[in-house]
């Protein structure tokens, strides 16, 4: 070694190979001592004068350059080097990527890569893989092919690469992957009797099943499975390769009875466009949920709408609470009231004279209740619907709802809001419990999936109906069921009943919006019929047909 490079002698003479960048350097040297021979050193970027360059390899490559090259290849990838394996291709960067991501994304573990007899150029082989996403594993084998070409620059025998090289069915622009077969779990969600619920037999509760899925299917107990796929650049499967793992559906159990569920099936479709909800009072059970259309926005749980003179129900418990009315005292019902500049008047401008509290809310007499809003501060009506009747605190059903909102008005607004309108907005579900509060004596959260399967706390009102407010509700809403304007709706029903008629103005709409809500023993439901008409007519029908089918 002299001057820390490395000396070879050839026939006799000394050689000393020395780097220069950006060209080789070769020094020719006459003797035994380098350090004299300085005049002696002819340098050349590539070639020696009057050397030729050497000529680049052409034509196709010998059979001996498709096997070795080959050989090399599909050793490396082997090995796990997609750098090394990448090297011997016309495009190492693709190639490099392509193959890491195969063993990060596509689980490629151990490989096992058998050449079989070449034809021409190309080269035929078995891949025998070992695909893993997470505990579990799979065997994948297939057979591919690759194709040995000269680079057309460097003359070197290389693969002709191409995503097809890693899988057959592999295009440009896709992958392949190993994982859960989908985002979450499947879920098997039930009824109240442990019968498994299907969109089939049950429409409307199709965008329920949807949403309890991919709420609970991470802590159902099911697995989403596992798989080798191909993909697009979207990530949407263009092709299934091996199932390691079939899903196994975890269970989510539900409130709904199958009963109940369909009497509000069969009833909602029945109406041009309706939505209907019905609770268990006692325990605030969910037990039917049903929409026309079935595959459209979830009205019924998700709506937002004035309620009209069905909200009476909570500001007949205001002013009862207040003093300001008693079910058989005597009890203004004027044909007009004004207040906040707004000129209020009944149905066909019809008054009672003589007349009482329970005769008022039977016949629905508007002006009966806007005349008591002088005596009411703003904030009252929205604090009696929210620590009462539970409106407008966040419950926690299991699936996404609307809860209600009763916002503070002042003026014409606040009278309005009174009789369900102003900005007040309410839906099927929670009217239904409004009426579920008066027949139970107390709010109790609804709820579609159990509290106890995921530890939901459920909302609570900080107050209550007391025993006379909630005996005189019960008071006016049978009286409303019997002979008031729910009457004909409600004929032939026995048992505990109330009920009581909505029809909401809508600025814009022909007609208004029919409302229904009441309750038979242990079941309270309420129902919608956008743009149709009177309450009792049309959503009245509703109601009175989910009634029946309870017990």
């Amino acid at each position: 070694m002299r001057n820390g490079q490395r000396v070879t002698v050839v026939s006799g003479v000394c050689v000393a190979v020395v780097s220069a960048v950006g060209f080789g350097a070769y020094a020719l040297i006459g003797g035994d001592d380098a350090e004299d021979t300085a005049g002696n050193v002819a340098a050349t970027s590539d070639e020696l004068p009057g050397e030729e360059e050497p000529a680049v390899e052409t034509g196709p490559p010998t059979a001996e350059e498709v096997v070795a090259t080959a050989g090399d290849f599909l050793d490396a990838w082997a090995a796990g080097d997609a750098a090394a394996a990448a090297a011997l291709t016309d495009a190492p960067r693709d190639a490099e990527a392509a193959l890491t991501a195969l063993a990060e994304d596509g689980g490629f573990g151990e490989l096992v890569l058998e050449p079989g007899t070449p034809g021409g150029e190309k080269v035929p082989f078995s891949v025998s893989a070992a695909v893993a996403h997470e505990d579990q594993q799979g065997e994948l084998a297939y057979d591919s092919a690759l194709t040995v070409v000269r680079d057309a620059t460097t003359g070197d025998p290389v693969v002709d690469w191409s995503p097809a090289v890693l899988h057959p069915d592999l295009a440009e622009g896709q992958s392949i992957v190993t994982g859960p077969v989908s985002e979450v779990p499947p879920v098997k969600v039930l009824d109240k009797n442990g019968d498994v619920i299907d969109a089939d037999t049950y429409p409307s509760l199709a965008p329920v099943l949807t949403e309890l899925a991919e709420r609970y299917g991470e802590q159902a107990g099911g697995s989403a499975g596992a798989a080798t796929r191909i993909v697009d650049g979207e990530g949407e499967t263009v092709a299934s390769l091996l199932e390691i793992a079939e899903p196994s559906p975890g269970v989510v159990p539900t409130t709904i009875d199958p009963v109940i569920q369909r009497a509000a099936e069969e009833a909602v479709a029945e109406t041009s466009r309706g939505s209907v909800v019905a609770i268990q009072p006692s325990t605030g059970a969910i037990q039917a949920v049903a929409n026309k259309p079935a595959d459209g926005f979830n009205g019924a749980l998700e709506g937002s709408w004035a309620p009209g003179s069905t909200f009476k129900i909570v500001t007949a418990s205001l002013l009862i609470d207040r003093g300001l009315a008693s079910s058989d005292a005597s009890h203004p019902c004027p044909k007009h009231f004004e207040y906040g500049g707004w000129r209020f008047q009944n149905l066909d401008e019809f008054e009672i004279e003589n007349g009482t509290f329970a005769d008022s809310f039977a016949r629905s007499c508007n002006t009966a209740f806007i005349s008591q809003a002088p005596e009411l501060d703003d904030a009252d009506l929205g604090d009696q619907a929210r620590d009462v009747f539970g409106l407008g605190l966040a419950w926690q059903v299991g699936v996404t709802t609307m809860d209600g909102t009763v916002p503070t008005q002042s003026d014409a607004q606040m009278a309005a809001s009174l009789i369900g309108q102003g900005g007040v907005r309410m839906n099927p579900l929670t009217m239904a419990s409004v009426s579920a509060t008066v027949q139970n004596g107390g709010f109790k959260q609804p709820y579609l999936v159990p509290p106890d399967f995921d530890g939901r706390q459920l909302a609570q009102a900080s107050g209550s109906l007391s025993a006379d407010t909630a005996q005189q509700l019960r008071s006016l809403m049978n009286r409303t069921a019997v002979n008031g304007t729910a009457a004909a709706a409600m004929a032939g029903l026995s048992g505990d009943v109330g009920a009581k008629t909505g029809s909401a103005e809508v600025d814009g709409q022909e007609k208004p919006n029919a409302w229904f809500t009441g309750y038979r023993n242990d079941l309270a439901v309420a129902a919608v019929v956008p743009d149709s008409g009177h309450g009792g007519e049309f959503a009245g029908p509703v109601v009175a047909d989910v009634l029946r089918a309870g017990s």
